[in-house]
């Protein structure tokens, strides 16, 4: 039973070691013969599996002493390749070598990581070593140069304005084009100064040629520069000559646009619109012309709007009104006069009450009686004040005291009031000693 346990599980370690997927690479390089320094030679590199690939592969980092080397963008060459009688699928990823001296290198083994469909873990493969040679330079002390399979220079001219005047510019244009080159190897081209015409040099592009299938073919670069005529002549604008190698027969080579023929007639830079004839036009845009009815319904709905936007401050306004009129009121019953008008309303009344007089008394001396031993000394005697109260309130009373008779009682107890009450103490005074 051990036997057939061991046999079951060598049969399934087998199966799955068969289940891996199997990846390959293979590097070349691009030309394989020897080249001459400043050429570019690509180090193609395909990443097969016979699966798929579940996350990009990881690339190493090349260097190489004595060279320039270019990384693999990000995009990649799709393969579909037969091998041994198996289909595999691959990526191509290129990379660009420019040797600046003439000697031998060598492209040491490259160590690539790998994420294959239906693997049970990430691979790792190697690359074989390569070499390549590079012979010597043309031109003299050994300046790097532009080599290429071929270079084409186009130009283009643009005018601000047909036909040209003075104060009007001119741009020209110059695309370089280096198939097999590199795009930082092209010289930048030199544009001449022309007497009479004003030079501004644009910013340049310059950008790797694409293949459309994520490679490069070479490189290009764009160059720029305006030219502003200071005054009306005749003007050229000089030919311009790139310098360049061939990479097949190491031969100078060199290629160039003609001379461009300008002229610049006289008369002064006009705007492309008026701006008097703007302004006024504008002037007359801005005359609105409203009829009176219209005028009123416009001053309506202006304040219809400034009603509405003002409706929570006209409502907090009138609030603050109505409080104000209640503590006035307040006040008002609160004070001497209130309780002395009253008190007067009260005794002239039949029949006469005297809880008012009271209350004035209280409001005008602090007093809560109309005794003797608390009424001011003064001209009112203590019989004629008893003999007002009990007019009032005493037993068996003949008849209350008539009208004239309250009114000189009231009257001589606001002057004694008065005249009890001194002069008025300051807010900050103090306080009377022994009261």
């Amino acid at each position: 039973m051990s036997r057939f346990a061991c046999f079951l599980l060598c049969c399934l370690a087998s199966l799955a070691h068969a289940a891996e997927p199997e990846v390959r690479v293979q590097a070349r390089l691009v030309p394989d013969t020897a080249i001459m320094a400043g050429a570019t030679v690509n180090l193609e590199v395909d990443l097969l599996v016979d699966t798929w690939f579940t996350a990009p592969p990881e690339l190493p980092v090349l260097q190489l002493p004595g060279a320039v080397v270019s990384p693999p963008g990000g995009e990649a060459q799709h393969l579909n390749q037969r091998l041994d009688g198996k289909a595999f699928f691959g990526l191509r990823f290129t990379y660009q070598i420019t040797p600046s001296a003439a000697q031998a290198f060598s492209i040491p083994a490259l160590t690539f990581r790998v994420f294959p469909g239906q693997a049970t873990a990430a691979q790792t493969v190697q690359s074989t070593p390569l070499s390549f040679s590079v012979t010597g330079q043309a031109g003299a002390g050994g300046e790097q140069r532009l080599v290429a399979q071929a270079v084409e220079v186009t130009q283009a001219l643009e005018h601000s304005h047909t036909p040209l005047r003075a104060g009007d510019s001119i741009t020209r244009r110059l695309h370089i084009v280096a198939r097999g080159g590199q795009a930082m190897l092209i010289p930048p081209p030199t544009f001449a100064e022309v007497k009479g015409l004003k030079r501004y040099v644009l910013t340049p592009s310059v950008t790797p040629l694409s293949d459309g299938r994520g490679g490069t073919l070479g490189g290009q670069r764009e160059d720029s520069v305006t030219y502003v005529a200071s005054a009306a002549g005749r003007y050229q604008l000089p030919a311009i000559e790139v310098q360049w190698w061939d990479a097949a027969t190491g031969q100078s080579r060199s290629t160039s646009v003609p001379a461009i023929d300008i002229e610049a007639g006289k008369g002064t830079y006009q705007a492309p619109f008026s701006l008097s004839e703007d302004l006024r036009a504008l002037g007359q845009g801005a005359q609105v012309s409203i009829a009176s009815h219209g005028l009123l319904l416009v001053l309506l709905v202006l304040l219809g709007s400034l009603a509405w936007a003002g409706r929570a401050w006209g409502v907090a306004g009138w609030q603050w009104l109505l409080r104000w009129r209640a503590s006035r009121h307040q006040a008002w019953l609160d004070s001497l006069g209130y309780a002395w008008r009253l008190a007067r309303r009260q005794c002239a009344g039949e029949p006469a009450r005297l809880d008012a007089l009271y209350l004035w008394r209280r409001r005008a001396t602090g007093q809560h009686t109309l005794s003797s031993s608390e009424y001011p000394q003064g001209g009112q005697s203590e019989g004629a004040l008893l003999a007002f109260l009990q007019a009032f309130y005493a037993a068996g009373r003949a008849q209350p005291p008539s009208a004239e008779a309250r009114r000189l009682v009231l009257q001589n107890l606001r002057q004694q009031a008065e005249a009890g009450r001194g002069e008025p103490v300051g807010k900050h005074a103090l306080k009377p000693l022994n009261p």
